[in-house]
């Protein structure tokens, strides 16, 4: 008997990291009941990080549709608990400890005798002055390829429309390769980050900026930390990179621990000729047809 290919489990990577956007209460009930009542009849732990939702509310909407949430927490199979307790609880937002807390949490799922672990984090904490928040773009591209192709985890990010601004909303949500409910894939201007499956990397679309360049910084940060040897950055569908934004990129390359290059694929024309004009940028980078 074959096993499964590298590709059909990837595909179940993206399958298990979805954004979910919604603009209303009931909504958030739909895509909470749904997710919940799979976990609990899966035999699977399911864990919920409330942020602008009260976590009484959470087990409350529960009962209401049916789900005997009570005998789940009794049980330890549903736990209900807060974005401070988890995301953020040290001195603010870090993607390295975050991932490192999805390990142990899997590891305990596994311990306490459940199939497996899945869970809701409402992420409107990112749109706040939360120390950190910054950072959530680059944790969300990370998680693909350092959390969810390693770990049975499946997890539903909470993406509130009437809590996150439109454009952090685009990012963020554009960041998943599953997305469901009422998210954000137009058309509009701007830069938009994702991973890229095979080969192991991450795809920019748009235009990469002065005006888009917190997401070029968090871009880079995962490039930086990505286990991939090498990391593959598709360019074929950006439109404009700027000198500083390659700068970002180059700083990225030298940042990895690995000897190996970060290998830019369908790069525009323009960075080609500002490699030229600035060839110390092209440490640690491999145009390809260079």
């Amino acid at each position: 008997m074959h096993g499964a290919s590298p590709t059909a489990g990837r595909d179940a990577a993206a399958a298990r990291h979805v954004a979910v956007g919604y603009s209303s209460d009931g909504e958030w009930a739909d895509h909470l009941v749904t997710f919940v009542r799979a976990g609990l009849a899966g035999d699977e732990q399911v864990r919920y990080f409330a942020d602008a939702t009260d976590p009484g509310l959470v087990t409350r909407t529960l009962a209401d549709h049916g789900v005997d949430a009570e005998s789940a927490v009794r049980r330890g199979q549903l736990v209900v608990a807060t974005a401070d307790e988890t995301y953020l609880s040290g001195s603010g937002f870090d993607p390295d400890a975050m991932i490192g807390l999805w390990q142990e949490a899997v590891d305990a799922a596994a311990a306490g005798g459940f199939r497996g672990l899945r869970a809701i984090g409402e992420m409107s904490w990112g749109a706040r002055d939360v120390a950190g928040a910054e950072r959530l773009l680059e944790y969300e591209l990370r998680i693909h390829h350092e959390v969810f192709e390693r770990l049975p985890l499946t997890a539903w990010c909470f993406y509130d429309r009437r809590l996150v601004p439109h454009d952090d909303f685009r990012l963020l949500t554009q960041a998943h390769l599953t997305c469901s409910g009422a998210t954000a894939h137009d058309d509009a201007p701007g830069l938009s980050v994702a991973p890229v499956t095979v080969p192991t990397g991450f795809r920019l679309a748009g235009s990469a900026g002065y005006e888009t360049r917190r997401a070029t910084v968090s871009a880079a940060a995962a490039i930086a930390a990505s286990p991939a040897e090498p990391v593959t950055v598709d360019m074929s569908v950006l439109d404009h990179l700027d000198i500083a934004s390659l700068a970002e990129l180059a700083t990225a390359a030298r940042r990895r621990a690995s000897s190996s290059p970060v290998r830019l694929v369908g790069a525009p024309p323009a960075l080609q000729r500002m490699l030229e004009l600035f060839p110390e940028l092209g440490e640690g980078l491999e145009v390809a047809g260079r």
